[in-house]
């Protein structure tokens, strides 16, 4: 028993390295039912993406790190919030902060993605791009980046979603295909 009278119930485990780990838990129903939620939280934790037990993992920033797929192949137009997007999949990609993102190219032939800086973030009608669209460049999409020459097969280095935000980028070959898309992280 207890010093305030419940009887506690005690728990052995043997940790295999000659020491053993001993747990002691009150009979009271309302102790019993605090740490079973206690340990149904810890549980349910650890299956939930973005949940405190990831915090360590992947990009080792507040959360676990989810690497999503851009494929450069022939996509069909369609609307994004910044306006006509084309030639990504998907057009508009949602991301939480602490997610990471890369570049795939499964096309036949070479693509950037490269950030198109502006406020609000939307397709500029004129061509937004120079010659260090082919270099690859940036870690994280709040301080601009590009994938570089992508050639068919390559994949880029990968991005940290680090603010929230929305990220219009597009191809340095091929923006007025209207090869650009978005990334909206929250």
């Amino acid at each position: 028993m207890s010093e305030n009278g419940d009887r506690a119930m005690s728990v052995a485990h043997d940790r295999g390295d000659g020491r053993t780990s001993w747990l002691a838990i009150s009979s009271s129903p309302a102790v019993r039912g605090r740490f079973a939620l206690a340990v149904a939280f810890v549980i349910l934790a650890g299956c939930t993406p973005g949940s405190f037990a990831g915090l360590n993992a992947g990009a080792g920033v507040g959360g676990p790190s989810t690497t999503i797929d851009v494929d450069l192949t022939t996509h069909p137009q369609g609307t994004s919030p910044a306006g006509t997007a084309a030639g990504y999949a998907p057009l508009v990609t949602m991301l939480a902060v602490g997610d990471s993102l890369r570049f795939t190219n499964s096309d036949g032939f070479a693509h950037t993605a490269t950030a198109i800086p502006g406020n609000p973030p939307t397709f500029p009608a004129a061509y937004p791009f120079t010659s260090s669209a082919l270099i690859s460049s940036g870690a994280t999409l709040s301080s601009g980046f590009s994938s570089g020459n992508l050639q068919a097969g390559a994949t880029s280095q990968v991005l940290l979603a680090d603010k929230p935000g929305s990220y219009v980028f597009g191809c340095f070959y091929h923006y007025g295909a209207p090869m650009r898309a978005v990334i909206v992280v929250h």
